[in-house]
């Protein structure tokens, strides 16, 4: 499982698309989802976009980048990326606290 983060900028958005997104984001719970999430700003310019993308043995980062960025582009909102952060959550070691005594 990959976890990528996008941040980004909206472009252009039209009235429909600004009114869709603040009833989105007001509504939505932050995190990661296959299909994606926002988190922006009030004035709706720059935005954080969370994604969960399944992994294969064999997939990497590159793989993940373009599943996230394609799920991104089908919201349908124009953007510019501005910068992309992609955790492997296959490597990540989870510590568990001993039991005490």
């Amino acid at each position: 499982m990959f976890r990528v983060t996008i941040r980004g900028a909206f472009e252009e958005l039209g009235e429909d698309d600004r009114e869709a997104l603040r009833s989105a984001v007001d509504s939505v719970q932050v995190g990661f989802t296959a299909a994606g999430t926002f988190t922006c700003d009030r004035s709706l310019s720059a935005f954080t976009f969370r994604c969960e993308v399944p992994a294969e043995p064999e997939d990497g980062e590159q793989e993940a980048t373009e599943r996230a960025i394609a799920a991104l582009t089908a919201h349908g909102y124009p953007h510019r990326v501005l910068r992309i952060g992609v955790t492997d959550m296959r490597h990540i070691k989870i510590r568990r606290k001993a039991p005490r005594r």
